[in-house]
């Protein structure tokens, strides 16, 4: 099976995918994208966030095959070349980053939250962040980094 699709902006083709295959694993592993995360491969964790078409959804709840001709973002392609996106920044600036597994899953959450409630306030913030689970924190630190980021007073 070949998949045919947009991912971070670039026209990307994989043949001989299985039919079984999610997208995170061919995201991963067929595409070298390694920044989603395999964690719970059950939609559980939300270590594996990304766009498709727009929407946030978990990689590893989706078949690879569902991504034909769709536009797929990962934490990667928030990322504007070499200069990170302000919730990647804000992420660095309010030491969210622990062991790292959580983060890119939580960023693309924050990314998609920040796009639907520009000042979301702690209620707002906790639902949003709700999907993704981090073993590392308190969370206090991710809270703050969301907080900074709509602040708009990231690191630049």
């Amino acid at each position: 099976m070949r998949l045919t699709c947009s991912v971070n902006g670039e026209h990307r083709e994989v043949d001989g995918l299985d039919g079984e295959e999610s997208l995170l694993f061919t995201l991963r592993e067929r595409m070298g994208l390694p920044g989603a995360k395999n964690a719970c491969e059950q939609g559980e964790c939300g270590s594996c966030t990304v766009y498709l078409d727009g929407t946030a959804v978990c990689a590893c709840l989706v078949a690879a095959g569902q991504a034909e001709g769709r536009e797929v973002v990962t934490v990667e392609g928030l990322a504007d070349g070499e200069d990170l996106h302000p919730v990647q920044e804000a992420f660095l600036e309010a030491g969210a980053v622990q062991c790292g597994f959580c983060t890119p899953g939580l960023v693309v959450a924050v990314h998609d939250l920040l796009a639907r409630t520009p000042e979301p306030d702690d209620a707002a913030i906790r639902e949003a962040l709700a999907g993704n689970l981090c073993r590392c924190t308190g969370y206090e630190k991710i809270i703050d980094a969301v907080r900074l980021a709509a602040s708009g007073a990231e690191a630049r």
